[in-house]
């Protein structure tokens, strides 16, 4: 049978799993791991990837990620590529390092994005690679011990898991470990490791139900969700992709949907990026913040460097009620 195309778009999350061939350890010293990371650092600097939760094993590795302006398999391709060049020299080996492709699923943000935020995790606890979860906190080689802010890696998105548990900072921490330690009991979690009807639905019992009733859903190998996650990731994938392309086409870069949305709303480019509070330059900014996030997949901190304000300032921006003319702009790109 033949293997089914990636499915993605931009702003999809997407646990992705990459294994080593014939189970040989693809991460055989600190340096392997540093250089894996450094590579995963460029492409979340340069707004290719969202990083929320990451483990790296000693055969295997773990990313819950979310897309940016550039296609999954692009990013995956440059990391493992240069990785496996790299790996291949120090090691003194030739040929392949990962088993096939890398396994990527698309997964729906509620409630997965903070269940695969747990279960990848746990992963070095539960492979006995650290003892208890107090040494998973100084752990570094996964970013629960970045969340925690036991380690800095700036590239790692902790702000975004860390709102779901409080406002304040320490009170956010301590209620996200406590969900952490909840876990430990789950063991493996086989339905977070896949996608389909079953995974999607919590078991095969679920299913007969759902048989019992008469009432179909919607599923694919591919996608964690339910049934109408599903039917929309295949509506918009193809239309967001090409959205991408057009995007690529152009300049790809913030400078050009600034041009286009300044000028059409008639205020200037500087203006946009200054901290001029006069009602059409909020209005423009708020378009530029939702096209740019919410259809074209930037990451709110690379809008936040662009602009000059807080990540949080642009995030509030782009989930705000859609402004109509944003699906104009995006059509002119």
């Amino acid at each position: 049978m033949p293997r089914q195309p990636r499915l993605d778009a931009p702003g999809t999350l997407h646990h992705i799993i990459g294994r080593g061939i014939d189970r040989i350890n693809i991460f055989q010293s600190n340096i392997d791991r540093e250089d894996f990371l450094n590579r995963v650092a460029d492409l979340c600097q340069a707004g290719y990837l969202i990083i929320y939760a990451w483990a790296l094993m000693d055969n295997h590795f773990h990313l819950l990620v979310r897309t940016g302006n550039q296609p999954i398999s692009s990013s995956m391709r440059k990391l493992l590529t240069g990785y496996v060049v790299n790996f291949n020299r120090r090691h003194r080996r030739y040929g392949h390092l990962f088993q096939n492709r890398y396994k990527s699923i698309i997964c729906e943000d509620d409630p997965y994005l903070l269940e695969l935020t747990r279960y990848i995790h746990l992963n070095p606890l539960r492979a006995r690679m650290v003892e208890s979860m107090n040494d998973l906190c100084t752990y570094p080689w996964a970013g629960h011990a970045v969340i925690m802010g036991k380690i800095d890696r700036d590239w790692q998105d902790r702000e975004t898991i860390l709102s779901y548990f409080g406002r304040r900072r320490r009170e956010a921490i301590i209620r996200y470990e406590e969900f952490i330690k909840e876990g430990i009991s789950q063991g493996r979690r086989e339905e977070l490791v896949g996608g389909g009807l079953i995974r999607s639905l919590g078991g095969w019992s679920q299913v007969l139900s759902l048989r019992r009733r008469g009432e179909a859903e919607a599923s694919d190998q591919r996608i964690l969700g339910g049934g109408e996650f599903v039917e929309r990731i295949f509506s918009e994938a193809g239309e967001k992709e090409k959205a991408t392309l057009r995007l690529s086409s152009k300049k790809g870069d913030l400078s050009s949907i600034a041009e286009l949305v300044s000028g059409e709303e008639g205020i200037g480019e500087t203006t946009l990026r200054s901290g001029n509070r006069r009602g059409e330059v909020v209005r423009a900014r708020k378009i530029f913040c939702q096209l740019s996030v919410k259809k074209l997949g930037y990451s709110g901190a690379e809008v936040a460097r662009y602009l000059g304000v807080t990540t949080s300032a642009v995030n509030r921006m782009a989930n705000a009620e859609e402004l109509a003319r944003v699906d104009h702009y995006r059509k002119l790109l």
